[in-house]
């Protein structure tokens, strides 16, 4: 893939990873039930890379909470962290590991779970927060689970999608 193509996929992601916990919210708080901005940032990581899936989970919780409020401080931080890990992860595993794609999503949502808890055991006393990082663990991968199914189910058809395409999402039929 040619840098050119990989920094549009890479905008291109970016843009999804904002928008797409837009529409979950028109329905209320579903962000931490269905996760919508992991799925870009996983079929990133899964398609470009961990660089570029890492880039991605990094930016996309900061630029969502710039231009539409949330994730809110001090669920910003834990989010940079978690949604990070898994752009790296997912891209680590899938292209450089060679683990199958549910492998590769599993481990890195796990993978991005334990860094999630790691961030609030480690930052809580910092923010003045009082969280059970066992707690915020367990009650967010519970609350989850919807989203995480959806990503089991949705990401390796869009990555198979993506790799029988070649990278072509729209084709010149010139």
């Amino acid at each position: 893939m040619s840098n050119t193509r990989k920094i549009t996929y890479t905008a291109l992601f970016l843009a999804f990873s904002i928008l797409l916990p837009q529409i979950f919210h028109l329905f209320g708080g579903t962000g931490p039930v269905f996760l919508p901005m992991h799925i870009p940032v996983l079929i990133a990581g899964l398609y470009l890379g961990g660089i570029q899936g890492a880039l991605i989970g990094f930016l996309a919780p900061i630029f969502s909470s710039i231009f539409t409020g949330m994730p809110v401080v001090p669920i910003l931080y834990f989010m940079i962290v978690e949604v990070t890990v898994y752009g790296f992860t997912a891209g680590y595993f899938y292209k450089n590991r060679k683990l199958n794609i549910y492998l590769s999503l599993i481990l890195s949502m796990v993978i991005g779970r334990l860094f999630l808890a790691l961030t609030v055991f480690s930052l809580q006393p910092l923010l003045g927060l009082k969280l059970s990082p066992e707690g915020y663990f367990t009650g967010a991968l519970i609350t989850g689970i919807p989203g995480m199914l959806i990503q089991l189910i949705f990401i390796p058809v869009v990555i198979r999608l993506l790799e029988k395409a070649g990278g072509h999402i729209v084709r010149n039929h010139a």
